[in-house]
């Protein structure tokens, strides 16, 4: 057989979806029944401690259920061979909505983005302001004079983003409708990759989710954070749903409807998690939601933990709504349910994790100390509850320390050691050499060689002949002396802290609970 033919062959074979899904569902299954057969020794460990009803509970939630659920994943996208969307011959016009809340300083850029799409068909964009108190009425209105296909609607009063898109709805003049955000830029070619997508799905498609990516994710840790979140966590979840003939959330920052299935659930419900509860209304409706992997949106996202909060609580409220208005859908004999009931479990894997995964760690008194100090410190000022009195912390922390130090030396017991004084006074001596010249050598060189690089250096010797109070009394000697250094103790106590002593806890406390041990 030639090389031809056999690529021909290979192309031919089809695996249908369900055929793809009980191989994932085999997979995860056969990754389960392995899994229980490693954890019986945890399991047997902690029955002992705490029962066998508790033990199931934690050890099944932190580690089999989520093991089931990635191996399914993992697999799932290993089968996903979709075909790629082909070029129209003629691409139908389209109608965007978007609704847009105090978004003067966003809405230009999003709007510019659409522009650059060129789309080769018809376009309408349609901008509803919802009542805004800024500029954004003022900023739609000169961008209307540069945009002809733009069609503004101006509300007065707020009423929700729902209430928002159903009035522009009634302005669409297309069948197909697409919903943007205010706040968001769409990458090169996305119009045109959703509509292709939307044509060659199967004929039962009512709408299609596009990929929402983070805009700002060098903003600070809380953007990476999500942008791997948005990346590798909803994005790969979305296409396996649609791989399973079902996306569970067509999110509205990014989607594409048809108007006449929109028509027939109502539009968009009024509600706090809209979009899902419209998408579980298609999905009940016997209609298919799809995916477009390469139709890309870029989106900002939270860069604070109470705003990162704020969103989730939306998102979980709408999950809620969701299944109050559509509980009928736990019974519809299709391959989305499957994860639809997926979802109920997420509630258990969170408690497990709460109550069982952190307080499971037996780790030294000290270390926790240490995480409640940086969670407190960090958590009161980062959220605005409580100024910290820096003078006050110094002052405190330097009294810990001379404590801390007093009592280690006062509960020596040197005498125990005499027989092994001139060993120890060696070894203590080649340590003192080789920390001396790295840190002169190496340390210092590579600080700066300034004054902050010799308090890290100084530092930097406490760390390899004792441990972090030892460190900071380094540095405190020559700051006392010198002048501060107030690179050095932020560093320090960051690396000392957190980085070499709760990491290394846990990560040694973990290493000892592998069952090669």
């Amino acid at each position: 057989m030639t090389e031809s033919s056999q690529k021909t062959s290979h192309s031919m074979i089809y695996l249908p979806v369900s055929g793809k899904f009980f191989i994932a569902l085999i997979g995860s299954v056969a990754w389960v029944a392995f899994s229980i057969w490693a954890a019986q020794a945890w399991m047997a460990d902690l029955t002992t401690h705490i029962g066998m009803v508790l033990a199931v509970f934690l050890v099944y939630g932190i580690a089999i259920v989520p093991g089931f659920m990635n191996a399914f994943l993992a697999i799932s996208l290993l089968l996903d061979k979709r075909p790629p969307h082909s070029p129209l011959s003629v691409y139908p016009p389209i109608s965007i909505l978007i609704a847009a809340y105090n978004e003067e300083a966003s809405i230009e850029e999003t709007l510019v983005s659409i522009e650059r799409q060129h789309y080769p068909g018809e376009l309408q964009v349609i901008v509803i302001n919802d009542g805004s108190r800024d500029g954004t009425a003022t900023v739609v209105e000169g961008a209307c004079a540069r945009y002809p296909w733009i069609t503004f609607v101006d509300l007065k009063q707020n009423g929700g983003k729902a209430r928002a898109l159903n009035i522009g709805f009634k302005q669409v003049l297309h069948d197909i409708v697409i919903t943007v955000d205010a706040d968001s830029f769409l990458y090169k070619g996305a119009l045109t990759s959703i509509v292709e997508r939307y044509h060659s799905d199967p004929p039962n498609t009512r709408a299609v989710a596009g990929k929402i990516l983070v805009r700002n994710s060098r903003y600070n840790w809380i953007t990476r954070c999500q942008e791997w979140d948005y990346f590798h966590g909803i994005a790969a979840i979305k296409r396996v749903q649609s791989l399973f003939q079902g996306t569970l959330v067509a999110q509205g920052a990014f989607s594409l409807y048809d108007r006449d299935a929109l028509e027939e659930v109502g539009g968009w419900p009024e509600c706090v998690g809209e979009d899902i509860v419209l998408t579980w209304a298609l999905l009940k409706a016997g209609y298919r939601i799809g995916h477009c992997e390469d139709a890309c949106l870029f989106t900002n996202v939270p860069t604070s933990i109470r705003q990162l909060v704020k969103q989730r609580q939306r998102w979980a409220r709408g999950m809620t709504e969701a299944f109050a208005k559509h509980p009928g859908i736990l019974l519809q004999p299709r391959l989305s349910t499957f994860f639809i009931y997926w979802n109920l479990l997420f509630p258990w894997l969170d408690l497990a994790y709460t109550i069982g995964f952190m307080p499971g760690l037996e780790l030294p008194t000290f270390v926790w100390v240490l995480f409640v100090g940086v969670l407190l410190r960090n958590g009161l000022a980062a959220l605005g509850w409580y100024t910290i009195f820096d003078r006050a912390l110094s002052v405190l922390g330097n009294v810990s320390l001379s404590m801390f130090l007093a009592m280690a030396l006062m509960s020596l017991r040197l005498w125990e050691l005499a027989s092994l004084a001139l060993p120890m006074l060696l070894i203590l001596a080649v340590q003192t050499a080789a920390m001396a010249a790295y840190a002169v050598l190496v340390t210092f060189r590579a600080m700066g060689r300034n004054y902050d690089a010799a308090v890290l250096a100084a530092g930097h010797c406490g760390f390899g002949l004792g441990a972090t109070p030892t460190a900071i009394a380094n540095m405190q000697a020559i700051t006392d002396r010198f002048g501060p250094s107030h690179l050095a103790f932020l560093i320090v106590p960051m690396v000392g802290a957190f980085f070499i002593d709760i990491v290394n806890a846990i990560v040694i406390k973990l290493f000892m609970a592998l069952p090669i041990f």
